[in-house]
């Protein structure tokens, strides 16, 4: 699965290299749920939050 985040050392968007699925809690003490991974460019750890589902 390739997600595509933005690498703030590279200051563009790249594809994650290694991304996993992980949760931490958000506003309201809502769960929600992100991308984790290393840019395939530099290995900078990257971020990107998935949108939530709708009800």
């Amino acid at each position: 699965m390739a997600t595509e985040g933005y690498c703030v050392k590279c200051k563009a968007k790249r594809m994650m290299k290694g991304e996993h699925e992980t949760s931490f809690k958000g506003k309201g003490n809502v769960e929600r749920k992100a991308m984790t991974g290393a840019c395939e460019k530099c290995d900078t750890k990257m971020f990107r939050i998935l949108p939530s589902a709708k009800k």
